[in-house]
């Protein structure tokens, strides 16, 4: 694997950890399946390519973008808690109506930004380095951080009352806890993490696509079960930090099959690769017990 495409596999490791972060709120902390991420990813790439394309600074135009998939989130749960549609469902239709959506906030199937001002932009001009190490460093600073307010944000009383809410709802009420706006603030917290994604996605990339959301809900699932089998989650510092850590990991172990050529996988076998890998991370750790067990049984 040469320099180049292991630096672009942690970059795309960063990117991605950001979905990460964002489906272990709702599948870990919530306990609510949300499909919506591979409407909101998309989502806040053409929120952000367009409001760069029209002028605006392009660090508003990502902040702009990462409210926007906040409220399609909002919406997946408003959908689920006052409508009473079941949360895979909901998340199904909000994702399904973003993809027309999208194509409205773009007006085309992609909307390009070469040549157009980025939030990399700066860095490149300040330390006249390669794109591909101020990418690296923007992208490294803009997930620690976002992990640190998460990790804050968990561990606060509104972050215990979320947590609540998806151990055990009707302990959650009975303690006078509103579970309805936990979901809410959940949900719409995710998908904000995942538009943020997009957006930084889009600038990283050239340009945001239509079709560049599908299959993200498998990906961030991935990096998050691949994060809890190489490393503890006993507390919310190393749960984010394995979500993180397991995207990268996934990253890297895709781009060294693609580039084994022994292999002889192609970019076309990528599903393929993340599908073998979610198995033997979901797999590994039982199996690793088992091996224990025998190993412990055996000794006299």
């Amino acid at each position: 694997m040469s320099l180049i495409a292991f630096l672009g596999a942690i970059e795309a490791g960063l990117l991605f950890g950001l979905v990460a972060l964002g489906v272990f709120i709702t599948f870990r902390v919530l306990d609510f399946p949300d499909l919506t991420v591979d409407g909101s990813l998309p989502l806040g790439a053409a929120v952000a390519a367009t409001l760069i394309v029209a002028g605006v600074p392009p660090v508003i135009a990502t902040l702009i973008a990462m409210i926007a998939g906040g409220m399609s989130g909002v919406v997946t749960g408003w959908l689920n808690v006052r409508l009473n549609i079941l949360h895979l469902l909901a998340s199904i239709l909000t994702m399904i109506a973003l993809y027309s959506i999208n194509l409205r906030i773009m007006g085309k199937p992609n909307m390009p930004l070469l040549g157009e001002v980025t939030v990399f932009t700066p860095l490149e001009e300040a330390f006249d380095l390669p794109f591909y190490w101020t990418n690296l460093m923007l992208l490294t600073v803009v997930v620690v951080v976002t992990k640190w307010l998460i990790d804050a944000f968990l561990n606060s009383e509104i972050g215990l009352a979320m947590r609540a809410t998806g151990a055990n709802p009707r302990m959650a009420r009975a303690q006078g806890i509103n579970t309805d706006v936990m979901v809410l603030a959940g949900v719409g917290l995710s998908n904000a993490l995942v538009a943020l994604a997009g957006a930084l996605f889009a600038q990283v990339q050239g340009g945001a696509d239509i079709s560049m959301g599908v299959g993200v809900i498998v990906v961030g699932l991935a990096a998050v079960i691949l994060g809890e089998a190489v490393m503890s989650t006993r507390t919310i510092v190393l749960a984010t930090l394995a979500c993180i850590v397991g995207s990268i990991v996934y990253r890297l172990a895709v781009a060294a099959a693609l580039n084994a050529d022994f292999m002889g996988l192609q970019a076309q076998d990528l599903k393929l690769i993340t599908a073998v890998l979610v198995v033997v991370a979901m797999t590994a750790p039982g199996a690793r017990r088992k091996w224990l067990k025998k190993r412990k049984a055996a000794k006299p």
